[in-house]
């Protein structure tokens, strides 16, 4: 009897059984890395905006909108229970993109005050967001990948047994609106 149930605990945990939960709390995990990494760029744009503000106090309307966008952004979360949500990743996603417009808006105010430009606390600041907007992009291209290797396990044999037993569904991904495969519009 011990013999068999030793060859079962075998057989089964060799069979995948084990690689839904796995790759789903790998995808979990990659989200929450995403949202980590929002959460810099958020925490990091008030010093930016105050930093602006002191230089280009008739630029109120980028700032307002910049703070705006960020408030916005930081309503709008997704927990990893919403992975499976469309819409929900959509409107993240819809927040996320109004904030990078408004920061782009903001940093081009900086083209028009030279004092500003050679500050050296938006400098800082300026590279710390150049930063984090790559912190993003490698975070959002991890969580990709994460939730490909989750949702080609529950759609093919034998993950696709297996996700049954567990209720799994496919987990939604980045996807990105046609105004951001645009180039932007350089002005001099």
């Amino acid at each position: 009897m011990s013999a068999l149930l030793l060859f079962a605990g075998v057989s089964v945990s060799g069979c995948g059984v084990n690689t839904i939960p796995t790759e789903q709390e790998q995808a979990k995990a990659a989200w929450s890395e995403v949202q980590n990494q929002y959460q810099r760029r958020a925490d990091l744009i008030p010093n930016l905006v105050n930093t602006v503000k002191g230089y280009a106090t008739q630029e109120r309307e980028v700032l307002t909108q910049v703070t705006e966008a960020r408030a916005k952004a930081t309503q709008v979360q997704v927990n990893a229970n919403q992975l499976t949500d469309p819409e929900a990743i959509r409107r993240f996603q819809e927040a996320q993109a109004q904030l990078s417009g408004a920061l782009g808006r903001l940093l081009a105010v900086s083209e028009r005050y030279p004092d500003l430009k050679s500050n050296q606390n938006f400098l800082a600041l300026q590279s710390q967001l150049e930063g984090t907007e790559n912190r993003i992009t490698v975070a959002r291209r991890d969580y990709i990948q994460a939730v490909q290797n989750y949702n080609t396990e529950v759609r093919t044999f034998p993950g696709r047994f297996w996700a049954m037993m567990y209720s799994a569904q496919p987990m939604a991904t980045f996807t990105t609106g046609e105004e951001n495969q645009r180039p932007p519009a350089v002005q001099f």
